[in-house]
């Protein structure tokens, strides 16, 4: 087992693998920027070093800063978490060069998956199912055209590098191809410092299905069930649940076998996920996240796989404790993402002081957080405070149980988007599983959320609120003994 971790991220993300390393009786590091000297995941760290200003380029995307930290404190493990660092294989290698072991996968299924033109084509010649499109990077307006009249419009030019909805636009036009071309490739060369952009088929409305996967350094891989992260704005999920709604049981189980095939295809072990589209009856290979997914803790509600644990098990060189015929589906879980962003004014950043703060709990409700009251939100960094997750024996229940999880949940002196989840979970169409990835967009969301949000100012919501917040402290403070 190894001996001691750092954990190379922030907030509830850090916290969480903090958590499983404990479970696990191993030693916790933290790295930490001028931004987070009071944050929670600092206090919960069993170590803490200081790495630098606020701006993340300045701390938290400083290999050789955060390298240096796991050699000062004798840690022989670093976990990327998501974001920041978790996908880069630069920084994999460097973890090998010093003897530090990277909790994740090995550098060239890293180096393979990030890209979606290597990952594609990888694909095609082991048989899974992909999108329409080329296998090869276009930066010639002529030749992108071409391309176009061959596989029609509209059609998406993608970023190889992109990741987290960033260099992805939808071309309908042959007059708009130079100009969003050279609009994709300048976003993907500033972003990811890779300029690549491919062309692929736009498939219209459909869902956006991924698998969980995870494997061993003993060539044992399982996948880990489905989720469901149709609700998105600009590309960029808000709600995740699983089981998907959208898929029959045949489906699901040809896709799970797809995404096994597609990891043992890159040489995978260590937590990862397959992304699929998905639309009347085909599904097509996206991508794979060659780290743990923001809404793994959905899937770990409905299989009681506990994935940061498993992830530190492998990296530690043991087997996995499951194989795939132990996976079952129990139930169904919901997780809203919640974010410092003002759902009124295009989800802009809302950080500031939270000078309330009260966690939802009771049967089937989990809080993976990183804030607290009297904290200042940063505005240097993701936008995510925390993520509510819900788990009831079938969908409806949970869907009622998120509602009242969100009231409950009572956040002062920063706007969040908790009045966006409320809108979606008593949305007729959600709540019928009939929806897809352009679900905000053709249901007129936002105007029934700021519609809400006018109504509840209109009712004294800021008492509301604070009646609300002074009666679950109450019920908490007495379920607290």
């Amino acid at each position: 087992m190894l001996s001691k971790v750092l954990i190379a991220n922030r907030g509830e993300i850090a916290i969480r693998i903090m958590r499983a390393c404990k479970e696990l009786g191993i030693p916790t590091v933290a790295v930490y920027s001028d931004a987070d000297k009071s944050a929670l995941f600092t206090r919960y760290a069993d170590e803490k070093v200081h790495i630098g200003p606020a701006p993340a380029a300045q701390s938290y995307l400083v290999k050789d800063k955060i390298i240096q930290a796991a050699l000062d404190t004798g840690a022989d493990g670093i976990h990327p978490g998501y974001g920041f660092m978790a996908e880069d294989f630069e920084f994999a290698t460097m973890c090998a060069k010093n003897n530090i072991e990277f909790i994740g996968p090995p550098v060239p299924s890293m180096e393979l998956m990030c890209s979606k033109i290597d990952s594609k084509k990888s694909m095609i010649k082991a048989g899974v199912s992909v999108v329409a499109g080329v296998t090869e990077a276009i930066s010639d307006h002529e030749k992108a055209l071409n391309i176009a009249h061959e596989i029609g419009f509209p059609l998406m030019l993608k970023a190889s590098a992109g990741g987290g909805g960033i260099g992805i636009v939808r071309v309908d036009r042959a007059e708009d191809i130079e100009e969003e071309l050279a609009k994709v490739r300048r976003l993907a060369k500033s972003s990811f410092g890779d300029d690549s952009v491919f062309i692929e088929k736009y498939i219209h409305e459909p869902h956006h299905v991924e698998f969980q996967v995870i494997g061993d350094k003993h060539g044992n891989l399982i996948h880990v069930l489905d989720r469901e992260c149709s609700v998105q704005r600009r590309n960029q999920k808000l709600i995740e649940e699983t089981p998907s709604q959208a898929i029959s049981e045949e489906i699901r189980e040809e896709m799970g076998k797809q995404a096994v095939l597609a990891a043992k295809t890159a040489g995978y072990w260590n937590a990862g996920t397959c992304e699929f589209m998905y639309k009347d009856g085909q599904f097509y290979f996206l991508e794979m996240n060659t780290r743990l997914q923001v809404e793994h803790p959905i899937t770990e509600m409905i299989t009681g796989v506990d994935l940061a644990r498993e992830q530190l098990r492998v990296a530690s060189g043991l087997e996995l404790e499951y194989e795939q015929s132990d996976i079952v589906c129990k139930g169904h879980a919901i997780e809203c993402r919640i974010n410092a962003e003002d759902p009124a004014n295009g989800f802009m950043p809302s950080p500031g002081k939270i000078v309330r703060y009260a966690e939802p709990s009771g049967p089937g409700v989990r809080v993976d957080s990183g804030v607290y009251q009297g904290l200042d939100f940063p505005p240097y960094y993701d936008s995510m405070a925390a993520k509510l997750i819900v788990w009831a024996e079938d969908r409806p229940r949970a869907i009622e149980r998120m509602k009242r999880a969100l009231w409950e949940y009572q956040i002062g002196g920063m706007k969040t988007n908790i009045p966006f989840h409320e809108v979606v979970m008593n949305d007729p169409v959600f709540k019928a599983g009939i929806y897809n990835t352009s679900y905000i967009e053709n249901n007129d969301i936002m105007a029934k959320v700021t519609k809400y949000m006018e109504e509840k100012r209109a009712q004294g919501g800021n008492k509301k609120t604070a009646a609300a917040m002074a009666a679950v402290q109450t019920v908490i403070a007495a379920s607290q003994g």
